[in-house]
């Protein structure tokens, strides 16, 4: 009886969690900044990107996964980051951009937690 009542109690909670996981959507398109509204070192990360180097991180051109799920979905490769160098900072900061293989290009100043499209 109380085995009958557990069971009964799990399929009737596993019931209710499918609506939460169906209402996840799809991330929002980012929005747009224009090349020249970035900051200059997004600027000349832009630069050094279309003259394919040299680039001042070893870590630059490396394969940017898209964990995050907030830029559209694609295989992984697809996407290569740059580092944007931060006044003051002695690490690589928070500052990318990330480019598709489609030549689309994303500008991230917080590390990835939001992320804009540059319009060229």
């Amino acid at each position: 009886m109380i085995a009958r009542l557990l069971l009964a109690l799990g399929v009737a909670l596993a019931a209710l969690a499918l609506p939460a996981a169906a209402q996840r959507a799809a991330p929002a398109a980012p929005a747009e900044i224009a090349a020249a509204q970035l900051p200059r070192e997004a600027r000349e990360t832009l630069a050094a990107i279309r003259k394919q180097g040299p680039f001042p991180y070893a870590k630059d051109g490396a394969v940017f996964g898209n964990r995050e799920g907030l830029l559209p979905k694609h295989e992984r490769g697809y996407y290569r980051e740059y580092t944007v160098k931060t006044p003051g900072e002695r690490s690589r900061g928070a500052r990318r951009i990330v480019v598709g293989n489609g030549g689309e290009l994303y500008y991230t100043d917080d590390h990835y937690n939001h992320f804009q499209r540059i319009r060229e």
